[in-house]
């Protein structure tokens, strides 16, 4: 594979999957690359090699890779799959033990996949240095990107030791759904929306990603982790970055970031007493979710029900700028919730004709299924003065590649405007960090909530008690 741009030309012939044998890689990494695979997308030189633990070799791994491709991306051609799996071979080696990669990383630039739970990336990073990685190499890392802010700087300053910024990928896949990048046409290429977007017009913004699903078969991960920083700390402050953003000079690497991290640098942080009347943390208890029995958290496998993890968390941030000062953020997300919600809401203010006929619209961006509504107060069955919020819908035609295939393709063409930059992962951490600290402490105190239910502390969802 080539890539050319006006600072540098890399060619990378070898693709190098750390973990290449867990959930992560076979379950989503490798059929991806199958998606590339049957798109023509994947350069026919690449060599792709799994490093793992497990206690296989080559046939034993191509083996594995077709029966979990055959699982997960059965929509994909057989023989597409069958080429990938030609292209597969296996080293084993325990990276927390330090082994020689050299063997699998060769001698020119290579891909690095970390397919790896967080708790490994350090020896990883070290294990990919003591190999020789050749310049020009790039280096992938999933979500979390550290515990907290100093963790995160460490971890990116190791990682200076063996690539370039440029090339490191901290991916975040939400960043890749069509939704979240229709977004930025939507505010920066509409006349219709663009005057409109700021806290002259606009009372408060909602970001919600509530699932039905629990956590089984992730306690083991998710204990250690829980929602605020699995989904707020990383998806949802991307998101709310894009919502906020000013607009940028361009829509590549340095520009799209360099908007990012300003924003997210004027979001202030919490104070300790803020945390209390402006964060929520919930558990799901024993339920109903959709008409099936759920057991509560505390009793799924893996979890430790002393750590009082939160499967539930919200919180109201405020974005110290000219455009958006006052204006309350709402972030939320729950796991186990009875209906599912995966949306960037914004509320109109009131206009004076909407105190005597209703509630004033709403443009919601739903992020599952690919669709835009804009909610809009209308005449009601019986006229005025009643009145019905009616959504006018566009409906998007199903991405046709996944979020995690069209991340592959930005990484294989040497592309990381849609990644987090180093500075940005620091500034998410900023914001999180004291209210991890506060919740420590106990305040506000883990609310149970039944699932199925809307989750803790108010029938839609939680609220603010005061804008911060």
């Amino acid at each position: 594979m080539v890539n050319c741009s006006a600072a540098r030309c890399t060619v990378i012939d070898r693709f190098v999957v750390l973990g290449a044998a867990g959930d992560l890689a076979t379950r989503h990494l490798l059929p991806a690359l199958a998606h590339l695979v049957a798109e023509r997308m994947l350069p026919s030189t690449l060599r792709i090699v799994g490093v793992g633990r497990e206690p296989l070799d080559g046939p034993a791994y191509r083996a594995l890779a077709t029966t979990r491709l055959a699982e997960h991306a059965a929509q994909i051609d057989p023989a597409d799959r069958a080429l990938l799996v030609q292209r597969l071979d296996y080293l084993r080696a325990d990276l927390e033990e330090h082994p020689d990669l050299r063997s699998a990383l060769g001698s020119g630039p290579v891909i690095a996949y970390l397919a790896l739970p967080p708790s490994v990336y350090t020896s990883a990073v070290h294990v990919l240095r003591a190999g020789g990685v050749a310049p020009g190499s790039r280096i992938v890392v999933e979500k979390p990107f550290g515990e907290d802010v100093e963790s995160a700087r460490a971890l990116s300053q190791l990682l200076h030791t063996v690539v370039d910024e440029r090339d490191v990928f901290r991916v975040d896949h939400f960043l890749y759904h069509q939704t979240i990048q229709d977004l930025l046409a939507l505010r920066f290429a509409n006349s219709l929306f663009e005057p409109v977007w700021n806290r002259e017009h606009i009372d408060r913004v909602e970001i919600t990603w509530e699932e039905t699903v629990g956590v089984t078969g992730r306690a083991g991960y998710y204990d250690c982790t829980g929602a605020l920083r699995d989904m707020v700390q990383s998806h949802l402050l991307q998101v709310a970055a894009l919502v906020a953003m000013e607009l940028p000079a361009a829509l590549d690497e340095r520009c799209l970031r360099d908007e990012k991290v300003a924003v997210l640098r004027r979001v202030r942080a919490l104070a300790p007493a803020e945390v209390a009347s402006q964060t929520a943390r919930g558990r799901y208890t024993a339920g109903s979710v959709q008409g099936q029995a759920r057991r509560g958290y505390a009793q799924e496998s893996g979890v430790d029900p002393s750590r009082e993890t939160e499967t539930y968390a919200c919180l109201g941030l405020a974005v110290d700028t000219a455009r958006w000062r006052g204006v309350p953020f709402e972030l939320r997300t729950g796991k186990a919730v009875g209906q599912p919600r995966r949306r960037i809401k914004l509320h109109f203010r009131a206009t004076p004709g909407s105190a005597l006929t209703g509630r004033p619209a709403a443009l919601c961006l739903d992020m599952s299924p690919n669709r835009v509504t804009l909610e809009l107060q209308m005449s009601g069955p019986s006229g005025l003065p009643g009145t019905a919020a009616e959504l006018l819908e566009v409906s998007r035609p199903r991405q046709q590649m996944p979020a995690s295939a069209r991340l592959l393709r930005d990484v294989l063409a040497g592309d990381p405007t849609l990644t987090v930059r180093d500075d940005e992962a620091e500034q998410c951490w900023r914001i999180i960090d004291p209210v991890l600290a506060t919740w420590r402490t106990g305040s506000p105190a883990l609310q149970d909530y039944a699932a199925g239910s809307a989750g803790p502390g108010h029938p839609e969802g939680w609220q603010p008690s005061n804008a911060p």
